[in-house]
């Protein structure tokens, strides 16, 4: 692993960033940016195909976890707190572990990625099986703590992927779908925060969306299992009601609404 060249710690292709004015940087940045989506489009054949295992494995009765460390493994919280506000699926379905645990979220564990015993422990708090699927969240492809833990996945035949930003990466090699996209040198040297975040982040929301489109989980293009946790999302709620069941009174579809708990509840109720 040592010999492995990481094109996430190339040099940046900009120099003297300090000596640059304030719109130069925001430019050289978004030209940066920019790369991005190309690069996450190149990889949709291999997104395809994990997302199909994972509806798959889910319709089963299996779960989803996302495994990472630093910018990676936040990532992969934030994608999974959306799961269950978003389409109202049940809490557990999806979870996302980070190195370090909880505190891990909001500042730095100091050597809680290069771990190689822990993120296999932290999967059995869950009760991983071979239901479910693990995605190892890596910007380098390196990360130890993701590497191991999907190591012992695959030697308890658990369905293992990753998401990294390097080539033939280390993490891939123990990965059976392997999402490689090849953000190249960022902008502040090895700040991989920054393209391979993004790229990560990208991935990420087209694995849960399309997975919950599959699910059933979206209809035409409305969330109508969306939890409504505060005044917009019911009022968004009451909105998409009103147009699906041809409502003219907004209180009375509220009223029908909150009655139900879920847009897609409501309309079933009221088309027998």
């Amino acid at each position: 692993m040592t010999d492995f060249q990481k094109i996430t710690e190339a040099e940046s292709l900009y120099r003297h960033l300090e000596k640059m004015q304030v719109r130069e940087i925001l430019e050289s940045i978004n030209t940066e940016d920019r790369k991005v989506p190309e690069i996450t489009c190149a990889a949709i054949p291999q997104i395809e195909k994990l997302v199909s295992v994972i509806a798959d494995k889910m319709l089963a009765g299996g779960r989803l976890f996302y495994i990472g460390a630093g910018t990676s493994g936040r990532l992969g919280i934030v994608d999974a707190s959306e799961w269950a506000p978003t389409f109202g699926v049940e809490e557990g379905l999806v979870v996302a572990i980070i190195a370090g645990g909880e505190k891990a979220i909001t500042k730095a564990i100091e050597f809680s990625e290069d771990d190689t015993g822990q993120g296999w422990q932290d999967l059995q708090k869950h009760q991983v099986n071979d239901k479910d699927v693990v995605i190892g969240l890596t910007a380098s492809g390196t990360t130890p703590y993701v590497i191991a833990a999907l190591q012992n996945c695959r030697l308890n035949h658990i369905t293992t992927a990753c998401i990294c930003c390097n080539p033939n990466a280390p993490v891939s090699r123990v990965s059976d779908y392997s999402i490689e996209l090849v953000t190249g040198p960022e902008f502040i040297t090895g700040s991989t925060r920054m393209k391979s975040g993004t790229a990560q982040k990208l991935a990420l929301n087209m694995i849960s969306t399309s997975v919950m489109i599959v699910l059933g989980r979206v209809a035409d293009n409305q969330m109508v299992h969306m939890q409504l946790t505060n005044e917009k999302l019911l009022n968004r709620g009451v909105s998409m009601l009103m147009k699906a069941l041809n409502l003219s009174g907004f209180e009375s579809a509220k009223e029908l609404l909150l009655k139900h708990g879920s847009v897609s509840k409501a309309i079933a109720a009221y088309r027998p």
